[in-house]
């Protein structure tokens, strides 16, 4: 993994995919994501990486002036596989690619590598890149096949592998440390777990029907967040605030009336009990 020179905070890393050659207009990257996000870090920005071959005008269709094509438009979708067997895609990122241009082609899949995070870390991340025409019609699909990443041919070796790279986050600054420290003020740049009592009895509205827990250790989230700097905002990074990034839940005995007569239930209340506080940026995934 290697520190980017502009910042002491900002970690770049670059994989390689596993490509399924089975259709060249559509084709599945795999993404072993194992060890590759730290502990206590956050992806502020993913690029997956094209490398796009020069046009080899043989495969360009017969000129049609008064139907003039010039791109094809390339899009990312992350896939999911779901408890059936099928597979659900989500679109991440949509561009037109000029067909006459050359070299790598960058695309945003953040949003991917979060819905991976928030999901089945265990599992690959897979990405799913379509080639399609600019426009509706015959024409513009037969010129979309005239564009040539290095990844379509399961027998090319040319340089340009298809890569993802992920800019990462350390938090030791910019995140949040743990629990409060007793007696000490939660600061604007200190995110942390304030110890915050619940008691069942002292509340109107709960100290008739639950019989326990008399009361609890919710907790809370404290303090503020220091903000990024300005070249890291540039690349995606957004304001972020001290919030719950994990929760439990709280047992609960409580009595229920039905009808002419008190029964007792236990009920698992969710989100109940903060666990853990971290920076967040509008939801942005935080290991």
């Amino acid at each position: 993994m290697q520190r980017i020179a502009m910042t002491a905070c900002l970690f770049v890393s670059t994989s390689r995919a596993e490509v399924f050659y089975s259709d060249p207009m559509r084709q599945n990257f795999i993404f072993d994501m194992e060890g590759r996000i730290p502990k206590n870090s956050e992806v502020t920005m993913a690029e997956l990486k094209l490398f796009k071959k020069p046009l080899d005008r043989v495969n360009l269709p017969a000129k049609q002036p008064h139907r003039p094509v010039s791109n094809a438009r390339v899009s990312i979708y992350w896939v999911q596989r779901q408890h059936d067997g099928t597979n659900r895609t989500s679109l991440i990122d949509s561009r037109l690619v000029p067909i006459r241009e050359s070299g790598w082609k960058n695309f945003d899949v953040t949003q991917a590598v979060h819905y991976w995070l928030r999901n089945k870390k265990q599992e690959p991340m897979v990405l799913q890149v379509w080639i399609e025409g600019e426009m509706v019609g015959s024409y513009a699909a037969e010129v979309a096949k005239a564009v040539r990443f290095t990844s379509q041919d399961a027998g090319d070796r040319a340089v340009g592998r298809p890569e993802l790279v992920l800019y990462t986050l350390d938090l030791e600054d910019y995140g949040g440390p743990g629990d409060c420290k007793d007696g000490v003020q939660a600061g604007k740049s200190t995110c942390c777990r304030q110890k915050h009592y619940i008691n069942f009895r002292e509340l109107s509205w709960t100290r008739y029907w639950v019989i326990e827990p008399a009361g609890y250790q919710a907790y809370s989230c404290r303090g503020g967040c220091l903000q990024l700097p300005g070249p890291l905002q540039r690349w995606g990074g957004r304001e972020r605030a001290c919030a719950v990034a994990e929760s439990s839940p709280l047992p609960i005995m409580y009595l229920v009336q039905r009808g002419n007569h008190t029964e007792i239930e236990a009920t698992e209340f969710p989100n109940m009990i903060t666990e853990k506080c971290s920076c967040m940026a509008d939801g942005g995934a935080v290991l």
